[in-house]
């Protein structure tokens, strides 16, 4: 299976910078370290912003940490700074 991290247009990643799994790059980022699976990253250098389902679509994790994706109704849990599809 591949696994789907979408870069945007004129987005530099610096060499060495892992992309996690289904991460999402804005564009114009610029990578400086590596990146977690699910992050949104945007600026320069990039920043996270918040975190995206594997459609891409933002995800917004309630006061217990779990969120859905509004597309594919997946459920993902935010847990120690890191998310898991449920």
């Amino acid at each position: 299976m591949k696994l789907f991290a979408p870069i945007s247009s004129f987005a530099t990643i610096i060499c060495g910078n892992e992309l996690g799994e289904f991460c999402l790059i804005g564009a114009g980022a610029v990578i400086t370290k590596p990146v977690k699976p699910y992050a949104l990253m945007v600026g320069n250098p990039a920043k996270q912003i918040g975190w995206v389902s594997e459609f891409g679509h933002r995800l917004r994790f309630n006061e217990k940490g779990f969120a859905t994706c509004t597309e594919s109704g997946q459920q993902y849990q935010l847990k120690n700074e890191e998310v898991n599809k449920i």
